[in-house]
């Protein structure tokens, strides 16, 4: 559960399953308002139209809501073929058609194997990405479209399950940080020989974290929900109890001895609650985020 303090507020993470129509922004803000606490952020932007899983931080969660970006990610959409789009989703104009009436289920699946694995991706001029100090999306407000440079990403899974209707597919894309799943449908419609557009992303995941267990910003018990400890809020990653000395020398930013390899572990106290994250290598387990004592 988080904590609260006089001084500081809370130290939690909330999971909230965003609905369509808001944007990752609006849903701090409103925390910010319902939970009275003013360091908030969230982990990994989701579009407006966009809807799923969103971990919030609050207090010094906030410090580790990097760690959450870098999870996998799972999304469900719907991959409409014959029309591309200016945002490579419905929300945007259509730019182009093309005839692929008779498009099979195998042949969908076939073509999404190029797109499987380590792979290069141009992020799209709807995306938050930063040139030059503007942000992309920014400039495609203004009409501009500018040269991106292709961007190193991992798709572990990229499932067409079924057509909903004609030329409409059912997928579920499972993810590094970083991939821009609208690109994963424009580019998969290209290598048909066509063209296509996103529909309908949830995302599902973000590693342990289920859209299931999210709330809603208009649930009547938003701002009043338990929150998960910074413990918690750090699940999915391997964890080490620190006995009394090793506990001192991580509080004091001093590497420890240790057998393991990891560049993301939870140091935690006896009882459960975390010191600090730090990253394992060549026998030594140094801290890089050092949780502040209350």
């Amino acid at each position: 559960m988080g904590r609260k303090t006089k001084d500081s507020g809370i130290d939690g993470l909330l999971v909230v399953d965003k609905p369509a129509g808001w944007t990752s922004h609006d849903v701090v803000a409103k925390a910010r308002g319902a939970y009275g606490q003013r360091r908030a952020g969230h982990s990994g932007t989701l579009d407006p139209d966009a809807t799923g899983v969103l971990l919030l931080g609050f207090g010094q969660v906030t410090r580790l809501l990097p760690h959450l970006t870098a999870l996998r990610k799972t999304y469900t959409c719907e991959l409409v073929l014959g029309a591309t789009t200016s945002t490579l989703d419905d929300s945007g104009v259509v730019t182009e058609t093309f005839e692929m009436a008779g498009t099979t289920l195998s042949q969908v699946t076939a073509a999404t194997a190029k797109f499987i694995g380590d792979i290069h991706q141009i992020p799209p001029m709807v995306s938050a990405v930063q040139v030059g100090g503007v942000r992309l999306h920014e400039l495609a407000r203004q009409g501009i479209e500018i040269e991106r440079a292709p961007r190193p990403v991992t798709v572990y899974r990229y499932d067409v399950t079924h057509e909903i209707e004609p030329g409409i597919f059912a997928a579920t894309v499972e993810c590094g940080s970083g991939t821009y799943v609208r690109t994963l449908a424009a580019d998969l419609g290209a290598a048909l020989g066509g063209g296509a557009h996103l529909r309908n992303l949830r995302r599902t995941n973000v590693g342990s974290f289920d859209a299931t267990t999210g709330i809603t910003p208009g649930d009547p018990t938003f701002g009043t929900s338990t929150l998960l400890s910074p413990a918690e809020a750090m699940r999915d990653y391997e964890a080490v109890t620190l006995t009394e000395d090793e506990l001192t020398e991580i509080r004091h930013g001093r590497a420890i001895a240790t057998e393991l390899t990891a560049e993301v572990i939870r140091l935690l106290r006896s009882s459960g609650e975390l010191v600090a994250v730090g990253a394992a290598n060549e026998g030594r387990l140094r801290p890089i985020t050092v949780i502040a004592e209350r």
